[in-house]
């Protein structure tokens, strides 16, 4: 049998492509990414206004939508892989783990003037998550679900501790607990755009790998793919998927954006690709409508945003059988 993959090569391009790959995307996201926003949001504002409608004009949507519409990408894209692997609950995990990261971001921030972006923090601590989980699934005993149950509502504990412990940081922390398009500024939107294309990009590069142990693991193994090195690096990008969806859609509904586009896509397509594409077009329909429905209606975005998915699927599930 051919390999695929050898350990050693995997890791050293890992970790000679990825630094290099962010300080492009740094030097892109500072640079052009806000010309080529101004530039879209200027002409999509005209198209509103030749509508006789501001909804394109308002800059809390522009944020919130050009964040929706990364995450409509990167969500469904990770979710792919997980659902086939039946671990979709992982996602649910790391969204309250980031949950206790933005409230430990918020009470350094409190302390140190630097830390000023909460989901800097979330970033770091889910990925610390992201990797003791996959050491906890790989030295327990317990069945592969225990550790992540136990992460989920230990660190969804945490953060709810930190926030209530004397911290008047109820109301921010909300924001990040139920989702709020209001909350969403430039800096996250280039945040957004940094993780998405980070998740895109390793993704598009690592996919003949990921597939190989989603598909069979053992195979991988004989194949010699380092199937642990690609389990922590999806696991990995996992957490960064979570924290880049959780300002939208919240803590408690992230998940979603994970599982209800594959999910949909799996009633319709044929073939782990085909899911794949068609669980993206899912992701951004949800998205599009979703913050539509939102605004028109003055619902939360997150909710509208999971609602919309739902729709989907059972129209999916009604109309194949």
């Amino acid at each position: 049998m051919q390999a695929v993959g050898d350990g050693r090569s995997d890791r050293a391009i890992l970790a000679i492509g990825i630094p290099v790959s962010l300080a492009i995307l740094y030097v892109v996201l500072e640079t052009a990414f806000p010309i080529v926003y101004d530039a879209v949001w200027s002409d999509l504002c005209a198209i509103g206004h030749w509508l006789d409608t501001g909804m394109l004009c308002n800059p809390y949507l522009q944020r919130g939508l050009t964040t929706g519409v990364f995450i409509g990408v990167a969500g469904p894209l990770i979710g792919t892989y997980l659902v086939n692997r039946q671990m979709a609950l992982i996602g649910e995990a790391l969204a309250h783990t980031a949950f206790a990261g933005v409230a430990i971001g918020l009470v350094v921030g409190s302390w140190v003037e630097w830390v000023d972006d909460p989901l800097l923090v979330a970033v770091l601590v889910a990925a610390v998550a992201a990797l003791g989980l996959q050491y906890l699934a790989e030295h327990t005993d317990a069945y592969g679900d225990v550790p992540i149950a136990i992460l989920l509502v230990g660190s969804f504990a945490l953060g709810i501790a930190i926030i209530t412990y004397g911290f008047a940081f109820g109301r921010t922390a909300q924001g990040y607990l139920f989702g709020s398009i209001l909350t969403v500024t430039f800096a996250n939107v280039q945040l957004m755009a940094g993780l998405s294309a980070l998740v895109v990009g390793i993704v598009g590069l690592t996919h003949k790998q990921l597939l190989f142990i989603t598909v069979d693991r053992e195979a991988a193994r004989l194949a010699r793919i380092d199937v642990r090195l690609y389990d922590a690096l999806l696991v990995l990008l996992t957490a960064l998927v979570v924290v880049a969806a959780m300002q939208i859609l919240g803590a408690i509904l992230v998940a979603a954006m994970l599982v209800v586009p594959v999910a949909a896509a799996m009633q319709l397509a044929d073939g782990f690709t085909g899911t794949l594409y068609l669980a993206v077009i899912v992701g951004e329909l949800s998205v599009l409508l979703g913050v539509v429905i939102s605004y028109w209606l003055g619902i939360a975005t997150g909710s509208s945003i999971v609602l919309v998915g739902i729709a989907i699927y059972l129209l999916a599930v009604v109309g194949t059988r």
